[in-house]
């Protein structure tokens, strides 16, 4: 049997989480993520960070993120979870502990909770490369982001149906 999601995204309810720092470019992140949820389907209230379909939660930075994705997997409302942030490098090596660490986190709730989530968080070596990335040259990774979540939550949900069928329990009650 072969499983695929697809790009689908009426009725799926999304969480967002963005960081507050480098707010210009997770700013752009956010409005790709929007415009690609709303055109695969997602409610999307016009020129607003969220709708029927879509809570957006700020948080102070990409350090903060994996704890208000952890909060938004376990609070069992949403389908999938997108990750917007932007970790730029700079003289210390401290971008290393915090991309690698939000990333970990990410990857962390997902595979502890089940939720797919979505990583739209970009590791710059300059800021005009994390612009490039949000919309410019680069294309939008929040877009991208949006739609991985979308196929991810297409796919639980065939697994799960295809589960079912089967005779197996599907975890999600």
């Amino acid at each position: 049997m072969i499983h695929e999601g697809h790009a689908g995204g009426d009725g799926l309810t999304i969480g967002i989480v963005v960081s507050r720092w480098n707010e210009r470019v997770t700013g752009a992140l956010l409005q790709g993520a929007l415009g690609a949820l709303r055109r695969a389907g997602v409610e999307v209230d016009s020129g607003r960070d969220a709708g029927p379909g879509v809570e957006v939660a700020w948080v102070p930075g990409a350090w903060e993120i994996p704890l208000a994705a952890a909060w938004m997997a376990e609070s069992g409302r949403f389908d999938a979870i997108i990750c917007l942030g932007a970790v730029i490098r700079g003289e210390t090596p401290h971008f290393d502990f915090i991309a690698g660490g939000a990333m970990r986190g990410i990857a962390d709730v997902a595979l502890h909770t089940g939720v797919p989530i979505a990583a739209g968080i970009l590791t710059c070596d300059t800021s005009e490369q994390a612009l490039e990335r949000s919309g410019l040259k680069g294309g939008n990774k929040g877009a991208e982001a949006a739609l991985a979540a979308i196929e991810m939550a297409r796919l639980r949900e065939r697994i799960g149906a295809d589960r079912n069928e089967s005779g197996n329990a599907d975890e999600r009650g």
